[in-house]
């Protein structure tokens, strides 16, 4: 899975060298309000007569070579530093960053890749309060002025960052993901849709009939019935159909299954709401218009679907961008024909899109270990708040100015709407070698919505090059369709002392909630005869315990 999760973020940064477009803003500030990196007066001092020797435990991406980096050498240079990379593949990042610090012999400071692995907040309270990791608030006061001017004008990045406590013990990956926000998105094949003389459905009812259409009419005039009306898959970035299908009919969040109602922590998954989603995804199930593959099967072969070697089969894909199922690269055959299904209106006027607030996903990507000396720590802080100002953000992430991209023109058009273009990506040429200039992931430290939408896009949104533009008008369909109060799961910091408690009671509440719902939707349970059992169920696993333990964390974050 790790494996699939770097290769689709590795087609989005391929196309357009950043990951994701973002929410449109009038606002042309840049990350840590600086245009420029810090000059050395301000940040390095007087350089001692040898480079300050940090150990740094890191993801390194397919493409890159940390140690002989351009950026890596550029920073080196910077800030007086030797970094010596205890470097780890994706595969197994998370179970291996735990071995190094249950083993005692780990390194001066932890640069994560946030998608691939990171601390969890429950690990950033546990190090920190065993020491193992250090507070950065000093640091950060003394030597950090871009880290310390973003928290201070951002309450949201100030909130992830600090514990209950008050220690700043890491930093997240602070990367506002605009299309990455509204992760459960349907794309519909209107190529199918034209040749059948269909309208865009907008209610559950509408849209089984396309279905019907799909399975039954022969878009793809092969005169077999061999279309797949609509799948997905059972992994990450929005390729479970069942949000969707379900959001016309009660808020499902796809994974924690909460809701917010006047303040209050409510589980979506026991509502009478509920039930009638489910009842609706199995009457498309039944008439086999959701694909039985759409519930077992990876990502891969969701693709295999989607990019069938003898004719188009695929009706319509649930997925984060339509990248997971069909090739978008030049010379594709397919990628055009899928287009945004936006939420759908159901029986009781619900038309609800999963949202998680931005897309920054909480716990730390950055730590410094009590094994670092001050002048590590030091050198560490200044590191990291370099990439706080927008040139050093885009050397880190995108590559080296000049390299991996340059300033626009005035002809450039930024992805934002109304937003001033600052970076325009320079694109590689078909079969160059890796360039080697940047971080990738590993650089993503703050990228907030005004940031991410001053990258120079094209405008024909079906062009790969202008993939991300694409991804931004779609989700502008699905944006203001989350409730209007939603559960902050991923701001949210749960007591320490319920941490262990609270993620127990999760993983088994959410097996349970997704088993039943698939049984439910397959028929190896009854909606009328098994409901009143299934409710039970949550009542065993402890469902009102877990409401009130992240009601109690909720009313104190809302102090």
């Amino acid at each position: 899975m790790k494996k699939r999760i770097a290769g689709l973020f590795a087609i989005v940064l391929s196309v357009c060298l950043v990951l994701a477009a973002c929410s449109s803003s009038n606002n042309n500030n840049q990350p840590g309000n600086a245009s420029s990196p810090p000059k050395e007066s301000e940040n390095t001092g007087e350089k001692p007569t040898a480079p300050v020797e940090i150990s740094v435990f890191a993801v390194q991406d397919q493409s890159i070579d940390l140690p002989t980096n351009k950026f890596t050498q550029h920073v080196q240079d910077m800030f007086n530093m030797k970094l010596n990379f205890e470097v780890i593949p994706s595969d197994g990042a998370k179970e291996k960053r735990q071995i190094s610090l249950a083993s005692g012999d780990y390194p001066d400071a932890y640069i994560l890749t946030g998608y691939v692995d990171q601390f969890t907040q429950t690990d950033v309270l546990k190090y920190g309060k065993q020491g193992v990791i250090v507070p950065l608030n000093d640091l950060i006061d003394e030597y950090a002025p871009n880290i310390k001017a973003a928290m201070e004008s951002n309450a949201d990045l100030k909130a992830f960052n600090t514990a209950p406590d008050g220690n700043i013990y890491g930093l997240v990956a602070y990367s506002q993901c605009f299309h990455c926000s509204y992760p459960n998105k349907l794309w519909l094949n209107t190529s199918w849709l034209e040749k059948l003389n269909l309208e865009m459905p907008t209610t559950p009812d509408q849209f089984r009939e396309v279905l019907r259409a799909f399975k039954n009419d022969d878009p793809n005039g092969n005169g077999v019935k061999d279309e797949v009306p609509l799948s997905g898959s059972t992994e990450d970035f929005g390729v479970r159909v069942l949000p969707f299908l379900m959001n016309g009919f009660v808020y499902n969040d796809d994974r924690n299954y909460l809701n917010l109602t006047n303040s209050k922590v409510e589980s979506a998954a026991i509502k009478e709401e509920w039930k009638q989603g489910l009842a609706y995804a199995k009457s498309l199930y039944d008439e086999g218009l959701i694909d039985p593959g759409a519930f077992t099967q990876n990502a891969e072969a969701f693709k295999k679907i989607g990019e069938n070697a003898d004719t188009q089969i695929l009706g319509a894909g649930a997925g984060m961008h339509p990248a997971i199922f069909v090739n978008i690269d030049k010379g594709n055959q397919y990628s055009a024909d899928y287009n945004p299904l936006p939420p759908l209106t159901g029986p009781n006027g619900a038309s609800f899109a999963t949202h998680d607030g931005g897309g920054v996903a909480p716990g730390a990507k950055f730590v410094i270990t009590n094994k670092a000396s001050k002048e590590a720590q030091i050198a560490l802080i200044k590191l990291v708040d370099y990439m706080f100002t927008w040139e050093g953000q885009t050397n880190a992430a995108s590559g080296m100015e000049g390299i991996d991209w340059e300033r626009p023109g005035p002809d450039d058009v930024a992805l934002g709407e109304g937003v001033k273009a600052m970076i325009k990506p320079i694109p590689a040429a078909e079969g160059e070698a890796p360039r080697n200039a940047g971080w990738s992931g590993m650089g993503h430290f703050y990228m907030p919505s005004e940031y991410r939408d001053s990258f120079v896009q094209g405008t024909d949104i079906y062009d790969s090059n202008a993939y991300e533009r694409r991804l931004y008008q779609a989700t502008l369909l699905y944006q203001g369709h989350e409730p209007k109060e939603l559960f902050p799961l991923w701001s949210v910091w749960v007591d320490p002392a319920e941490a262990d408690e609270a993620s127990i009671l999760q993983t088994n509440l959410r097996k349970y909630v997704e088993q039943s719902a698939l049984q439910f939707v397959t028929g190896n349970k009854d909606l009328t005869k098994d409901w009143d059992a299934y409710v039970k169920g949550l009542k065993d696993l402890k469902v009102d315990r877990y409401l009130e333990i992240l009601q109690k964390a909720y009313d104190a974050s809302n102090k």
